[in-house]
């Protein structure tokens, strides 16, 4: 019995240490819901500048974190009267690079990411995003850790074959003939099916669901 406890007292002291370690940055948190029908918007079309945008991202694992980027591929944004009013954009996951390690530790990490016990790139090479809805963002209802958010965007994202809508607050600029986007925002990465060795195993616990996402969208306008 006296055993027994031990074993109890040592696997909870583990998992309180394990669950303490695995804090994401702290940003908005994007909830899922299910996949939402995109906005059909008209107006001028501004074309994503894959070359100057960037997703930031942060895991967390038991005892530390890795930072990285993915690059985007192509997208577009519309602009109506002037406003964000719809768009979308790829993301080429096989461009997944680990910012925070170097050599041989930076290789392994970023092919442990790109195979089959994450991203399985070479099935899902692209992730999307597409816009659903861009509002004005109201400080006097709603609260954001990103200082100066101007709006809330929602929008399907896939990953992975999956598809689902999250919502974020951002900044957008529009300035001349260039629109941008920033957000910083959190989101459960096993609503995408992202588990190590499947759901719920106990491998896949040392490593903190919430994943931290920085986006840095710009876009210039058509000349076409």
């Amino acid at each position: 019995m006296i055993i027994m406890k031990k074993i109890l007292f040592a696997f909870s002291a583990a998992t309180l240490i394990m669950v303490s370690c695995q804090t994401a940055p702290e940003a908005d948190k994007a909830t899922a819901t299910e996949q939402q029908e995109t906005t059909n918007a008209t107006g001028d079309n501004y074309t994503i500048d894959a070359a100057g945008s960037t997703i930031g991202w942060v895991g967390t694992k038991t005892g530390g974190q890795h930072n990285g980027t993915f690059l985007l591929s192509d997208g577009t944004f519309t602009l109506a009267d002037g406003n964000l009013a719809g768009g979308s954009f790829n993301i080429d996951v096989s461009s997944l690079a680990v910012n925070d390690l170097t050599g041989d530790d930076k290789a392994k990490l970023e092919g442990h990411l790109k195979s089959g016990d994450f991203f399985q790139v070479d099935s899902f090479p692209t992730a999307k995003f597409e816009i659903t809805s861009v509002v004005p963002f109201d400080a006097a209802t709603n609260t954001s850790k990103l200082e100066g958010a101007t709006h809330t965007i929602s929008g399907n994202l896939t990953l992975r074959g999956e598809t689902k809508n999250v919502t974020f607050p951002a900044i957008v600029k529009v300035e001349g003939t260039s629109v941008s986007a920033v957000a910083d925002f959190n989101i459960d990465r096993t609503n995408w099916g992202l588990s190590y060795k499947g759901p719920n195993n106990p491998a896949d616990w040392f490593i903190a669901k919430e994943v931290n996402l920085k986006l840095d969208v710009k876009a210039a306008k058509s000349t076409m």
